[in-house]
């Protein structure tokens, strides 16, 4: 019998522009006096970035790492899903408390990679969880802004008015492929999906000067003139079925989310089709029964790998259930956002 879904140790990062809503609004059991700004939920980074891979938190493989059993059970695990270059899980999920503004920075896309080997393609999208009245997230520059306007508003007041500041609503989905300028705004709070990279360039730190700026790199990445990648389809209506009602956040090339909340008290089976899911639980309450198994409670803040070869488990949940499905699409397959 193989063992039931897996859960992780949360992985904190601290961070200048951090706060505690981790803590408060998702039970994270963060240090004290410490500013966390990043909860790694499930990572399988390269070897080259230090602390970037999760351990297992459950089961028989409690305190060994997702690489190790990625590498011994990977049928399982994984299915017929491709791993990356580097032999990981092919996503990095995480959540984000933004006190502050983050640094305004882009992550490289393609074609810099391969000029570039040390670099790793970041294309994410964030999921408004938690948002302060009048908070925003910068996402790409205003029309006719030209790498001079760029460069002469570096480190001045300027440079927000380079950027394309959108209204912060709990619930919105925001897809930032690689070579988009964004910046998260103080005051949210995101799920974040993303490929499995820490590579980011900053262009503009908000007056905070005791970090690196990535000027001239970020440069190199950046799709300046209108960006066609923002012009996807319009969202299809919600899926009603039994209790459940889910929601197409977004579907790239990388990843696709879903929301799904149950509607009324009730049973979901859990069908992967031979691939992996991520669940991320961001209200209500319930179990995941597997035969044999003990029970996972779901509870806000929760992350869990559905993996491809789980047979015979089932989601019971309470009416306001709510969770985000990650999952992996084929490569041919396009990109959607809500916004």
């Amino acid at each position: 019998m193989m063992p039931p879904p897996l859960i992780f140790q949360p992985i904190f990062r601290e961070k200048v522009w951090g706060g505690r809503r981790l803590a408060d609004r998702l039970g994270k059991p963060l240090p004290e006096g410490v500013r966390i700004g990043e909860s790694w939920e499930l990572a399988d980074l390269p070897d080259s970035i230090p602390g970037g891979r999760s351990m297992i938190a459950n089961g028989p493989w409690r305190g060994r790492t997702l690489r190790e059993i990625l590498h011994e059970q990977r049928e399982w695990l994984i299915g017929s899903a491709e791993l990356t270059e580097e032999g990981g899980f092919p996503l990095l999920i995480k959540y984000l408390d933004a006190q502050e503004n983050l640094s305004v920075q882009v992550h490289p896309d393609a074609d810099y990679v391969r000029e570039h080997p040390e670099a790793h393609l970041k294309s994410e999208a964030w999921v408004v969880i938690d948002a302060e009245p009048g908070a925003v997230i910068y996402k790409g520059l205003k029309p006719g802004v030209t790498e001079a306007d760029l460069r002469a508003h570096v480190g001045t007041p300027a440079i927000r008015e380079d950027l394309i500041a959108i209204p912060a609503r709990p619930g919105a989905c925001h897809y930032l492929p690689s070579g988009t300028v964004h910046a998260l705004g103080a005051g949210v709070l995101v799920a974040e999906v993303q490929t499995p990279s820490d590579t980011t360039f900053r262009i503009d730190d908000w007056g905070r000067t005791d970090r690196e700026m990535h000027l001239e790199e970020a440069l190199a990445c950046i799709r300046f003139g209108r960006d066609e990648r923002f012009s996807g389809r319009a969202a299809p209506p919600p899926i009603d079925v039994g209790p459940t009602r889910t929601e197409e956040l977004v579907r790239t090339v990388y990843f696709e989310i879903e929301r799904i909340t149950m509607r009324e008290a009730g049973l979901l089976e859990i069908v992967t089709s031979g691939m992996p899911e991520v669940w991320m639980i961001l209200s209500g309450s319930g179990r995941v029964e597997a035969s044999g198994e003990p029970m996972i409670s779901l509870e806000p803040g929760r992350t869990m790998l559905i993996p491809a070869g789980l047979r015979g488990a089932v989601a019971r949940g309470t009416a306001g259930l709510c969770w985000l499905r990650v999952s992996l699409p084929a490569p041919t397959q396009g990109m959607m956002a809500s916004t």
